[in-house]
């Protein structure tokens, strides 16, 4: 039988289906596996064997480590690591890690209670940004303007129906309406692209369809990215950074990167980076 790479996934996008194409180029075969499939925990995970290797594409922020952890606890080469995934997942966890090392990332206060709410508010006052810490592509990322709406707003988290939904960060708002997104194949960073606000949505995520355009990096940039790169290891991922008086901060890093909106701003073939870099690690 022959051996190929694992695209595990709960759906073929853009992205999943450019990288698959894009592989096939270069003669390496990488077919996507559902994520809901796969039933691991056999010793061996006999449902990813066959595969040289696995590439993490999950949008799930509780399947990709889940899923990475069984395939390399049965030596199957995984992309990317298993620490390096539950790390990405977990915002509080990615910014204690990169802040011990030194990487900087905006001040925070970590809110499982309306209490620690209401004191996170008076050591970081409003504007600022409530943001769920497992969650991503700008989905539930709320700007406080004010103290008197913050409570009001509150109110909603309070409602969702698991601490594990409820489990917020307060942050500054950085008032650019920039954001970098760099992303990086290994240890190389083969795009860069500059997302900023469009019309009356604050936020610059790259998923919210916000202009973009292309920037060269500078070296505060490079350092910074390699900065997570230490942290993290080589890898295939999105980092974003904010621009601040003080120089960048890592808002977040993207485990399993969306990259349509940045091949288009930069015109880099991303796909053909990862696919090499794929065909790399497996050889």
């Amino acid at each position: 039988m022959t051996r190929t790479v694992a695209l595990v996934a709960d759906r073929v996008g853009w992205e999943e289906r450019h990288l698959i194409d894009t592989a096939a180029g270069i003669g390496l075969h990488i077919e996507w596996v559902n994520d809901e499939s796969l039933a691991l925990g056999d010793q061996d995970a006999a449902a990813l064997r066959d595969h040289a290797a696995v590439l993490v594409r999950s949008r799930s922020y509780t399947r990709g480590g889940l899923i990475a952890t069984l395939t390399e606890a049965a030596r199957i080469r995984t992309l990317n690591t298993a620490s390096a995934i539950h790390a990405c997942e977990n915002k509080l966890t990615l910014r204690a890690q990169l802040r011990a090392a030194g990487v900087p990332v905006p001040d925070f206060r970590l809110v499982l209670s309306r209490r620690d709410f209401e004191k996170a508010l008076t050591e970081l006052p409003p504007p600022v940004v409530l943001k769920p810490v497992f969650g991503g592509m700008g989905k539930r990322v709320t700007l406080l303007r004010d103290a008197d709406s913050a409570q009001s707003v509150y109110d909603y988290v309070e409602d969702l129906g698991h601490g594990f939904e409820q489990a917020s960060l307060v942050e500054p708002y950085l008032a650019s309406g920039t954001s970098l997104r760099c992303f990086t194949v290994g240890r190389e960073t083969v795009a860069i692209a500059e997302f900023r606000s469009a019309g009356t949505d604050w936020r610059s995520n790259a998923a919210l369809g916000n202009r973009n355009r292309a920037v060269d990096p500078d070296p505060e940039v490079r350092k910074t990215v390699d900065g997570v790169l230490d942290v993290l290891g080589p890898g295939i991922y999105g980092i974003d950074l904010f621009a601040t008086p003080d120089g960048y901060v890592v808002n977040e890093v993207n485990h399993a990167p969306a990259f349509k909106a940045v091949a288009s701003a930069t015109g880099v073939d991303i796909a053909a980076a990862v696919a090499r870099y794929v065909q790399e690690e497996t050889g």
